[in-house]
């Protein structure tokens, strides 16, 4: 049977625990602090990030991989024995990833390459990969995993609560008159993954409040259904995601083995220190 390698972005949030075993290529969204650029989750973390925003108060900024980098991760696959590479990506509506990764397949037209812009980011997108993956692996033909990832996708859900906006607001997606006072009424955002965008979908006051919401919308979205993966997603906040996940184990039923995943630099410095969510899959 063909081969299928699997490659993706590291905006999909997956450890590189969880991917390398799988064979899984992550190809690293670059951060750019001044002239120094460094490799999302292979050379920079989420806490390497924000020591660093913290001491200079300024945001890096971000840059989808060059074209190249996907060429180096599609003929690393097939130099490996692949017969065929299945690429997904970040939504498009964030980066410019999927359109690197689609210029990246021009270069060499006579290889079998498939790209996805799976229209979302983090876990949500990273669960997917996961799903086409586990598919190879036990025999499923390219088409068969696409298949079953774009199920999965279909099946996802993530919602998180921000801790601050000062970060938003450094970023210019808030005026600092607006953080400000916004912190002064404590007011938490719950973000939720809409129109392949992280999109605000509500305001509450105080993070118990934040949690609390975050995980009735979870058993909202469940509906009676039951849920077959699930990860806690974070930026330089593990304490408080235990915290949250010990919360939400009370009211959500679900598998023992909860996946714990930073947000990762590519999507975190947008979000800032302190954000904690859940991403999960629902069954049929």
């Amino acid at each position: 049977m063909p081969r299928v390698a699997i490659v993706t972005d590291t905006d999909s949030s997956l450890p590189l625990s969880i991917s390398q075993p799988l064979d899984i290529i992550q190809v690293p969204i670059v951060i750019n602090f001044n002239h120094e650029s460094y490799a999302a989750v292979h050379e920079i973390d989420d806490a390497q990030v924000f020591a660093r925003i913290d001491q200079y108060g300024k945001l890096p900024t971000t840059a989808a991989p060059s074209p190249g980098k996907f060429a180096e991760a599609f003929a690393q696959a097939f130099q490996a024995g692949a017969d065929s590479v299945l690429c997904f990506c970040v939504s498009s509506e964030v980066s410019a990833t999927y359109g690197a990764a689609l210029t990246a397949r021009e270069l060499t037209p006579h290889l079998d390459i498939t790209v996805i812009d799976t229209r979302s980011l983090s876990m949500a997108f990273g669960f997917m990969v996961l799903e086409a993956a586990e598919a190879i692996q036990t025999g499923a033909t390219k088409e068969e995993a696409i298949a079953r990832a774009i199920a999965v996708g279909e099946r996802t859900h993530l919602f998180a609560a921000l801790s601050t906006l000062k970060y938003l607001a450094m970023s210019g997606r808030v005026s600092q008159a607006a953080a400000g006072f916004a912190s002064v009424l404590s007011v938490k955002p719950i973000l939720t993954i809409r129109n392949g965008k992280l999109d605000l979908l509500e305001r509450v006051r105080t993070q118990s409040k934040a949690f609390e919401r975050v995980i009735e919308l979870a058993a909202q979205t469940t509906n009676g259904k039951s849920i077959q993966r699930m990860s806690i997603v974070h930026v330089n906040a593990l304490e408080s995601a235990h915290a949250f996940e010990a919360q939400l184990r009370k009211n959500l039923t679900y598998p023992p083995d909860v996946l714990f995943a930073e947000l990762t630099p590519g999507l975190s410095i947008h979000s800032g220190a302190g954000l904690v969510g859940v991403c999960f899959v629902t069954g049929d």
